[in-house]
């Protein structure tokens, strides 16, 4: 869910080829769920294997993983910890959108309305604690570097970007900035032509970043009055303030200068304001990351996904080449590095 503050940020579009020779903290949450809803069968339901496991997730990590390690850009996914107190409040609501979703796929099933039976069943989606063991066992198995982080995990690649670990962070949600990631990148694991069930119709979708400090120079603010912005429009820590957008909550910090100035003005107050301050200013974050990138262990990954999940033993194989190829040349180039 996070925050919305797209309307006032600068976007701009891209190609991955640009972002060749990056290293990157990926929010492996963030995309996780992007892979259980968007790798689906035509009826909407998972991917799945002889057994009925859900393998979506195993399918987006595996092969976009491979599609960015080609395209020259490493990934370092980051894995969410256990979340802040202050966050209950949106996961209660997501579980209640979630119970919603699935009575109302119970009256289409009744229905037989075959449409929205497929959107229902691509926004019902859980990550659960096998999901996560799963994808970090494949991650270890392809020898993919990966974080369990503490809290967020958004928070802790957000922080590895600004402790320049790494040049970006791929995640969909605008949060990234507000825990000081310099440059974000939106649609690097799901790009091209895409469906949405709702309308009935596709849209392209291509890879974008936005940086920062441009953002922040653009608008004239500091980060401190962007993550104001943010609190007045509603966070995944408050709620913001009544009939309050993106534009809006920056045109009044403009007028007003300070949060404080304009929930006076509002007669307003947010409970808890400078703890989430201070949550996305200092997230509790790991400062010494592992950044290896080590050689895929091939025989245990067919292992895994072939005799376990049942995924192809060719495709799987030609895939687990190419990712070999990448990290020949990530071996040679430390070489050549190191003997200039």
């Amino acid at each position: 869910m996070g925050v919305d503050i797209s309307d006032i940020v600068i976007k701009h579009e891209t190609k991955l080829s640009n972002f060749s020779g990056s290293l990157v903290s990926v929010d492996a949450f963030n995309v996780i769920y992007q892979f259980l809803s968007s790798i689906r069968q035509n009826d909407g339901s998972p991917l799945t294997d002889l057994n009925g496991n859900v393998t979506s997730h195993l399918s987006g990590i595996f092969y976009r993983t491979i599609s960015l390690m080609n395209e020259g850009i490493k990934p370092i996914y980051v894995f969410d910890g256990k979340p802040s107190a202050l966050k209950q409040r949106t996961i209660s609501e997501r579980r209640l959108m979630k119970e919603k979703a699935k009575i109302n796929l119970e009256e289409a099933i009744e229905k037989g309305d075959i449409e929205k039976i497929a959107s229902l069943r691509r926004s019902i989606n859980y990550i659960t604690p096998e999901i996560v063991e799963d994808c970090k066992k494949l991650l270890g198995y392809m020898g993919i570097p990966f974080v369990q982080a503490i809290t967020e995990g958004e928070a802790q690649a957000s922080f590895m970007s600004s402790a320049n670990i790494v040049q970006g962070v791929i995640s969909q949600d605008y949060d990234c900035l507000l825990f000081g990631a310099r440059k974000v990148l939106r649609n690097f694991t799901l790009y091209g032509r895409r469906r949405i069930s709702s309308r009935n119709i596709y849209v392209s979708v291509n890879p974008e970043y936005i940086e920062l400090e441009e953002t922040l120079t653009s608008l004239g603010i500091s980060r401190e009055q962007l993550i104001d912005i943010a609190i007045l429009t509603g966070t995944d820590f408050n709620e913001g303030l009544p009939r309050v957008g993106a534009k809006t909550a920056l045109a009044l910090m403009r007028k007003n200068g300070s949060l404080e100035n304009i929930l006076k003005l509002k007669n307003e107050t947010i409970p808890n304001l400078e703890e989430i301050r201070q949550l996305f200013l200092h997230p509790p974050s790991i400062n010494n990351v592992d950044t290896t990138f080590r050689e895929p262990d091939k025989e245990n990954v067919i292992k895994f996904l072939c005799d376990s999940h049942n995924f192809s033993v060719d495709r799987i194989s030609k895939s687990l080449d190419d990712l070999q190829i990448q990290f020949n040349r990530g071996r040679q180039a430390n070489l050549d590095t190191f003997f200039k």
